[in-house]
């Protein structure tokens, strides 16, 4: 068990010597990935929700670069290190790493997943990285979505709230 939030936050190549490991002790490996701008309630329900379905919790976070082609270029809101130090001080969460592919697929390849979450009303049958979970031997969870809770209906609320005090 990884005992701090700085020891979470891991490179590809030490994820992958981890997750070898934990695989060899018959533990059971799972992967979520995202932007996880501004950290909310619906996050962490989420990744607790995720890591109930395994041993460990390996989250792949989306790079700066990667949530500005993902969102656009007002986004992140929060840099990626900030991001990826809020996500290692959940308790759900074992592992941060970070991406910056379009797709979660090479960091799949890397952890090897027996279990890889999704959130949201997504059909797992297209998912873009079902393939490379297949390949890998794992299966793809859709968690629940919890309603009101999006990055975007936040930062939604937020603007409404400071344009009302602007006018």
């Amino acid at each position: 068990m990884v005992s701090s939030a700085a020891d979470k936050f891991i490179t590809r190549s030490r994820l992958a010597e981890v997750c070898a490991r934990e695989r060899e002790s018959g533990r059971t490996i799972v992967f979520t990935n995202g932007c996880f701008d501004l950290l909310h309630i619906g996050h962490v329900r989420y990744l607790a929700e995720a890591r109930s379905y395994g041993d460990l919790l390996v989250v792949g976070l989306n790079s700066d670069e990667s949530v500005r082609r993902l969102k656009g270029p007002q986004r992140p809101l929060i840099p990626e290190t900030e991001r990826a130090e809020m996500l290692a001080h959940l308790a759900a969460v074992d592992y941060v790493s970070l991406f910056s592919e379009t797709t979660a697929d090479e960091l799949i390849r890397v952890v090897r997943p027996h279990v890889y979450v999704k959130g949201g009303d997504v059909d797992p049958e297209r998912v873009p990285e079902l393939p490379t979970v297949k390949a890998c031997g794992g299966r793809i969870v859709v968690a629940q979505y919890v309603a009101e809770h999006s990055t975007s209906d936040i930062i939604g609320r937020v603007l409404g709230v400071y344009q009302a005090r602007t006018e």
